[in-house]
């Protein structure tokens, strides 16, 4: 059981690395990465020259409850994009992280393109 653990995790990190090897963001156009969990979904604009973030949004933020995970994801998706568009970011590039692109994350991608960001 501890060695699948452990393949598991060096799965997921070969995956992230791969993804991150070819992606960095900029002051402008920011790396939009996707962190998921089982309960909630954060994402942030970084600037990795700088090392910052520039913005950032929750679940938690979302007005609306009761959701699905799906439908929450698309819009914090939308959430994210009117944030971006506040402080004149209109290109990302997106960072899924270790995450296939399918299901809650393809959703926070549809949502961000439905508000406006380019990727």
């Amino acid at each position: 059981m501890i060695n699948k653990i452990k393949k598991d995790i060096a799965r997921k990190n070969r995956r992230q690395a791969r993804v991150r090897a070819k992606i960095s963001g900029t002051a402008t156009r920011p790396r939009l990465s996707v962190f998921r969990s089982n309960k909630g979904m954060y994402l942030q604009l970084i600037d990795d020259m700088a090392g910052k973030t520039l913005v950032s949004a929750h679940v938690r933020e979302l007005k609306e409850k009761n959701l699905k995970k799906v439908e929450a994801s698309a819009l914090l998706g939308k959430l994210l994009a009117e944030k971006a568009m506040a402080v004149n970011i209109k290109e990302i590039v997106f960072d899924r992280s270790s995450y296939r692109y399918h299901g809650r994350v393809k959703a926070v991608a549809d949502g961000a393109r439905e508000q406006g960001l380019i990727f």
